[in-house]
């Protein structure tokens, strides 16, 4: 069966094709009846009119395409707000494609080139450390960027990031009030900016309370982080730990401590307490229900879409920076 096209669209209504494209691309500025352009939408719903997108975005030099850069799509962070993303971007007419760079500044490159080839309209990544070259190429050519999640030191773009060193100071001070014989922060051996805001903000805590606590840090890599977590907690928490507080600097850390603790026997809330940032599934499979900072993950999404969409557009060209902040979940691993 033959594609409805403008032509016919034209043919039937008695005008011309010019006067049909007009009105169905809603284009400003043409002397056109309303009693015409209501003519040409009923037409066009008739006999099932459906836009070319292909010869559309080629006239518009657009490809309605957004790439999408991830640490690991699998992670349940990361996974939810590809989602809101997704749903956010259809809204507008895009279409994404996503991919994981595993935190590697050479899988990201690769990544970012195989976008461009793909012409996509632009990007929103959440940077790996050691890819500040990669984005500053990606700057200097005014291609439209956005990071989310995440940020680069000496890096001006656009991007939507938490609040996370405030966010690890009013958790850390919740823990505090508690009265724990000892706090044991679990995080990553990074330089990655957002997680050593997390881990500067439980200091900071820690160390403006003027309490007499013992604290550790935990600090792990990004590989092996089940293996280096257990080694670890065995030798900080012993075989008869009480009245300890850890606090996991993300869902991936959380789950590892937690399969550990189930591991050993070792209760919560009863022997340790647990406080996490970010949600997961995976907290359902331990009997205790787990405190954690939910990220507003549809607003990070709606903003950070927003932002580039403006770019396209050619809206606006400044590197406008939206900080927002998370909510507390308290639940009962936490005494």
């Amino acid at each position: 069966m033959k594609r409805a096209s403008i032509k016919d669209i034209a043919r039937i209504a008695g005008v011309s094709v010019a006067t049909v494209s007009y009105v169905l691309n809603k284009k400003e500025g043409q002397r056109i009846s309303e009693e015409t352009k209501k003519k040409i939408f009923e037409i066009a719903e008739t006999i099932n009119y459906v836009p070319n997108k292909i010869a559309k975005s080629l006239q518009n030099n657009k490809s309605k395409l957004l790439g999408l850069i991830v640490a690991d799509i699998s992670n349940d962070f990361y996974s939810s707000i590809a989602r809101h993303l997704e749903d956010k971007a259809l809204k507008l007419g895009y279409t994404l494609i996503i991919g994981s760079s595993d935190e590697n500044p050479e899988k990201f490159a690769k990544l970012t080139e195989l976008f461009s080839q793909q012409q996509v309209d632009g990007m929103i990544v959440a940077p790996v450390a050691g890819s500040e070259e990669v984005l500053q190429r990606l700057v200097d050519k005014s291609y439209p960027l956005v990071t989310i999640d995440r940020y680069l030191k000496g890096i001006n773009l656009p991007g939507v990031i938490l609040n996370n060193r405030e966010i690890a100071e009013n958790t850390t001070n919740f823990i505090l009030e508690k009265d724990f014989d000892q706090i044991i922060y679990i995080g990553y051996d990074t330089k990655l900016p957002h997680l050593l805001d997390r881990q500067y903000g439980f200091e900071a805590s820690v160390k403006e309370s003027g309490k007499d606590i013992v604290t550790h840090n935990i600090l792990v890599g990004l590989e092996n982080i089940s293996e280096e977590i257990q080694a670890k907690l065995k030798i900080v928490l012993g075989e008869n730990p009480k009245n300890t507080a850890l606090y996991f600097s993300s869902n991936k850390l959380a789950v590892a401590g937690l399969s550990y603790l189930q591991k050993t026997n070792i209760k919560v809330p009863e022997d340790v307490s647990v406080l996490a940032f970010d949600e997961t599934e995976a907290y359902q499979l331990f009997p205790a229900e787990i405190t954690y900072v939910k990220q507003p993950l549809e607003e990070m999404a709606h903003e950070a879409v927003q932002l580039l969409d403006m770019q396209i557009s050619q809206y606006s060209k400044t590197a406008k920076k939206i900080t927002l902040s998370g909510e507390l979940i308290i639940k009962n691993s936490t005494k």
